[in-house]
């Protein structure tokens, strides 16, 4: 055959007669699962996130969730180890103004000081949806990825222990990481 051939068949035609030739190469795997930037720290919006990971976990969805800025606050804990001694002013004054952990997060309206929040989780209660701090159990039962960002955690002082037990700690390449493989992103 003359040249002309070869090149065709390394375009991926067989025998320059158009037919597509066989491969063994792997094909790329598909997108799937879901990936989440968790920005907000309003109750409200942390809820919705979280019946959407738990409902996306349920389906065996593989899920991550990036947890950045003011979303950082669900996954600190309540009584955390004590770690102001090494934190500079500003740190400490964010780290005292800041909601400590998923049960003392806000509504993002009608906040009533304090009293909307309140009625929102008598109403929960008393129609059986599950609370914030249970979704988030069930989540992380489940298998879902919590990343904090950690540009955002040095930027807030808050440290690794003041986070509850079981989260994944990176940047922002952790995040685009999840996305490129996911056929599903949001934004809350």
């Amino acid at each position: 055959m003359s040249g002309g051939a070869t090149e065709v068949h390394e375009l991926g035609f067989d025998h320059g007669v158009g037919r597509a030739a066989s491969r063994t190469e792997e094909a790329e795997p598909q997108p799937s699962g879901l990936s989440m930037v968790v920005f907000s720290g309003d109750l409200d919006k942390v809820l919705a996130a979280m019946i959407i990971v738990n409902g996306a976990a349920a389906m065996d969805l593989p899920v991550s969730v990036f947890f950045t800025f003011w979303g950082l606050n669900v996954l600190r804990r309540e009584h955390p180890a004590n770690a102001e001694g090494k934190k500079t002013m500003i740190e400490g004054m964010f780290s005292r103004m800041m909601p400590r952990g998923a049960a003392h997060l806000q509504l993002s309206t009608l906040k009533m000081a304090g009293l909307g929040t309140r009625i929102m989780k008598r109403e929960m209660s008393k129609k059986h949806v599950s609370s914030l701090q249970e979704l988030l159990r069930s989540a992380q039962e489940q298998g879902v990825r919590f990343i904090a960002c950690t540009m955002s955690m040095d930027l807030m002082g808050i440290r690794k222990e003041e986070l509850i037990d079981g989260i994944h700690f990176g940047n922002v390449a952790s995040f685009v990481d999840a996305a490129d493989r996911s056929r599903i992103s949001l934004f809350i």
